[in-house]
């Protein structure tokens, strides 16, 4: 709560104190229709009357509660006072305007939406007098204009800011790098299982809290005066911007490393086992890579952090979670519920803490439900088609671990997101179960949804036997054999391929508007550099935000530059074979797709990995390098992820009202010690864990992502797109082609049907398909479909006001709790080998489906697919 609003607390709760000359608002509301000359022989005066008129239709309108005690929440004073400044003319331009621009917003409420269409229109399309018509036109103008059109959003954000509250503090500095360094490090270290389990910025926020309210209490107020402001060691009380400051630094500090899957497959034994890959090479690699995303995001914030349109659904637990530790609540009564969002938080937190120990633990059948393998355990078809672990996961009750149920973060996302991705996958099911019966290029002979390359005989590929140093030695390569991959892989690499232009093409086409001023204001503060990028918006959290000073471009640039510097001196100074030339081909064309899979990522919440481009470019301009293959991947993969996590941790910023150069600093900060730790983590895990990254990994260290890139390295780096496309899969190329023609299609019916296409996304519908071949399978979305429409579609439609109020607050205290279970479990109990020995620890790994070995056919003797003298 900022200080103002303790004001404007104390004013509503007089307003309603007084019961001779005002309404009391009760829990069944005013009575309107009671005339005003009775109103008045009570000792209520007209102006009071149409006051709480005007309150009460806010309330109905936002859809918000009265406190407990007869006083009105802030914001909705605040709105109040909005109104009595609107006059209906400017109210109705601005509804015109918000139509214009969010006809065809998802996120929008599809009722507000249309409310917003009939008032714009005029009084003659209004059922109502025309009284009723100017309050609704001015509240809902208000509302949009001021506040956010989104619940989402106004459930997490107020409307109004106060810039004296302490922020860039320097407890803020030494507790963030504190669990930056311990996030980092147990991030890390579980990012290699499946599921991962990490410590969110949720759970974190939770760990900082206290801290922060401890520091308030013992420490000193010792400090300095620096360029007029003053430095103190304890400003006074723990404030929700410092928290959400630290928050920001763990959130881009303490995540896994994903440099450190490129270093496990460079450096392990079961992979590419090259030992010139030293802890300098890998410092260095990093540092470049993780700033240069970093450097990016900056940069884009004109296109993804400033546009209203750019919701971030992904953040908003997260800043809930702030809201509840931080912001003081007043009791309500909210069908029923009167817990605050605090306490609800710890409830659910420990519940979640104690019962993960059951599928977890106690009973790990219970975490990948593969029931109906159970009745016949080495029946290949079932196990190929119900199989949690190794099939295609058709299973209408899949899991009891919320670890798996989100992972899709159904209680996040909107829920038209949700339901895209899994036709999607659906669609892609039921095209590759027909193709894998009839044995589709040699498929039917490998299990059906792997990440893995095979020989012809089924065996996992041999790299040893082609290749020397991550270069093909093409003699071998012909002597030995193609590599070959599931059907599900088959299925992820052509949807990637046309997900790709598809979702280039058609952001073009459907945000064009948008595109072209963000561009023309970069293009305008790089020639007037004293300008911000901020004047160009004019949304309430940006007029707020214009308080504080704006981070240059050319600070951003400069990191930029700086980092990859760095990289091109690793790149030189060790032996990858790599010329500095692909890596900056790579860096261009991977800045061209960041664009419109962010926008995606910011309307829908599900990220589209566009990073997988660089991996088929760099295979043609550099065939048969493995080693170059990879540190192109790199880059494409960390100015897509990295940079997108950059950019939605300074979209908190600007929802919550960080100085945005108070964030820079701390995100800079935040990723050099991210940088040093988790890279010794990484060469622990490598030499401490037995058997890492193995399949069969006792506690589950399987590795998901460094065997993918291992055989897309194979695939692209070492044989090459060349052949791959050719020789073995010629049908994939074309898929450039198919993403490319399914987005015009999709434009014209987006042009002609609007209302219908505004839930259906094909860029979604796409991505589904290229769910498949990663070892995730149905069993990790079709929990989450099923919370999802309880949470986003079912209560959100019926109980709106419980759902602003808990559903993130939910999702956040879920998290946490498997977070701390998780890791409790791990270092109390699987790590010393204490174990429960029970037929519920032991059935769901019993059969073919555990083991990820069920094949439909068994190859003969001689091997399958093209002989010797068949392929190049």
């Amino acid at each position: 709560m900022t200080d103002g609003s303790g004001d404007i607390l104390q004013e509503a709760k007089e307003i309603f104190e007084d019961k001779k000359d005002t309404v009391i608002v009760s829990s069944v509301g005013v009575d309107l229709d009671e005339s005003d000359n009775e109103k008045k022989n009570s000792g209520v005066s007209v102006v009071d009357l149409d006051r709480e008129k005007t309150l009460i239709r806010i309330k109905e309108l936002t859809k918000t509660n009265w406190e407990q005690d007869g006083s009105i929440e802030p914001v909705t004073l605040f709105l109040y006072d909005v109104v009595q400044d609107l006059t209906p003319e400017r109210a109705i331009q601005i509804l015109r305007d918000v139509y214009e621009e969010h006809y065809d917003d998802v996120n929008f409420p599809a009722e507000d939406l249309e409310y917003v269409r009939i008032l714009s229109q005029g009084y003659e399309h209004f059922q109502g007098d025309v009284e009723s018509y100017n309050l609704d036109v001015k509240i809902m103008a208000a509302l949009i204009d001021s506040h956010s059109p989104y619940p989402e959003v106004r459930a997490v954000c107020d409307p109004f800011d106060d810039p004296t509250i302490p922020v860039e503090t320097f407890r803020v500095y030494v507790l963030g790098i504190v669990w930056v360094g311990i996030g980092a490090f147990v991030n890390e270290f579980f990012q290699q299982r499946q599921p991962s389990l990490t410590i969110s910025s949720t759970a974190i926020q939770l760990l900082l809290y206290p801290c922060g309210k401890i520091w308030a209490k013992i420490f000193p107020d010792w400090g300095f005066t620096f360029r007029g402001k003053r430095v103190s060691l304890n400003p006074g009380p723990w404030t929700n911007k410092e928290q959400m400051l630290a928050t920001l630094m763990v959130n881009i500090g303490a995540t896994s490393l994903n440099f450190a899957a490129y270093i496990m497959v460079m450096r392990l034994e079961i992979f590419f086992n090259l030992k010139w890959v030293t802890f300098g090479f890998m410092f260095v690699m990093n540092l470049s890579s993780l700033f240069f995303g970093f450097g990016l995001a900056g940069i884009m914030r004109r296109w993804v952090i400033y546009p209203v349109k750019t919701v971030w659904p992904t953040v908003l637990p997260t800043l809930a979670l702030n809201r509840a530790l931080l912001v003081p609540e007043a009791p309500s009564n909210i069908h029923g519920w009167t817990i605050s969002r605090y306490k609800f938080f710890f409830v659910v937190l420990i519940a979640s803490f104690l019962y993960f120990f059951v599928p977890d633990y106690l009973f790990k059948a219970l975490s990948f439900f593969n029931w109906m393998t159970w009745i016949k355990p080495d029946n290949k078809s079932l196990a190929i088609i119900t199989g949690s672990y190794g099939g295609l996961g058709f299973n209408p009750i899949a899991t009891f671990d919320w670890s798996v149920i989100n992972y899709s973060v159904p209680l996040t996302v909107p829920f038209f997101s949700i339901v895209n991705r899994y036709i999607g996958m659906m669609i892609a099911a039921l095209v590759m179960i027909p193709l894998y019966w009839k044995n589709y290029k040699w498929t039917a002979y490998l299990p059906i949804n792997s990440a893995n390359l095979y020989d012809n005989l089924g065996k996992t590929y041999n790299t040893s036997r082609i290749s020397s140093n991550l270069v093909l030695d093409e003699e071998a390569y012909k002597n030995y054999s193609p590599p070959y991959i599931s059907i599900g892989n088959l299925m992820l690499n052509g949807s990637l391929f046309a997900l790709y232009v598809l979702a280039f093409t058609y952001v073009l086409l459907t945000e064009h508007r948008l595109l072209w001023k963000a561009a023309k204001s970069f293009w305008y503060t790089l020639r007037h550099p004293g300008s911000t990028t901020m004047e160009s918006f004019n949304d309430p959290h940006t007029r707020m935000m214009r308080k504080y000073s704006e981070v240059p471009d050319w600070w951003y640039i400069v990191v930029l530059v700086l980092s990859f510097v760095f990289g091109v001196i690793a790149v030189a100074h060790w032996p990858t074979d790599t010329p500095v030339w692909s890596i900056v081909v790579i860096v261009l064309l991977s800045i061209a797709m960041l664009l419109p899979s962010t926008l995606v990522y910011s309307i829908t919440g599900y990220e589209l990995n566009v990073y997988y481009f660089a991996v088929i470019i760099t295979g043609y301009m550099c065939p048969g390098n493995g080693m170059a293959n990879m540190l192109c991947r790199l880059y494409g993969n960390n100015i897509d992820v990295q940079g997108e996590s950059f950019i939605s941790d300074q979209k908190m910023g600007h929802y919550v009202k960080l100085p945005p150069r108070a964030v820079f600093r701390a995100q800079m900060v935040a990723v050099f010690i991210q940088c040093c730790i988790t890279i010794g983590v990484t060469q622990f895990s490598m030499t401490s864990i037995k058997d890492f990254c193995s399949l069969t990994q006792v506690d589950k260290f399987t590795c998901a992502f460094p065997h993918q890139l291992y055989s897309q390295t194979i695939m692209y780096g070492i044989v090459g797109p060349q052949r791959m496309f050719f020789s073995l899969y010629p049908a994939l190329k074309y898929c450039f082609l198919i993403g490319f023609l399914l987005a015009l299609p999709a434009f014209a019916l987006k042009i002609y049907f609007p209302k219908v296409m505004m839930y259906a996304n094909p860029i979604l519908l796409v991505n589904g398909f290229s769910r498949w071949g990663n070892t995730y399978n149905l069993t990790y979305y079709t929990p989450g479909l099923i919370a999802g429409y309880v949470f986003n579609r079912y209560i959100k439609s019926r109980y709106i006001r419980w759902w602003t109020k808990y559903n993130y607050v939910l999702t956040s205290a879920l998290s946490a709790g498997i977070a701390f279970g998780g890791i409790i479990i791990f270092l109390t109990l699987q790590y010393t080998g204490t174990s429960v020995k029970w037929w519920g620890n032991t059935v769901y790994a019993a059969g073919l489906d555990y083991s990820k070995t069920a094949t439909l056919l068994t190859p003969p003797p001689e091997g399958f697919g093209l002989k010797i003298g068949e392929f190049e």
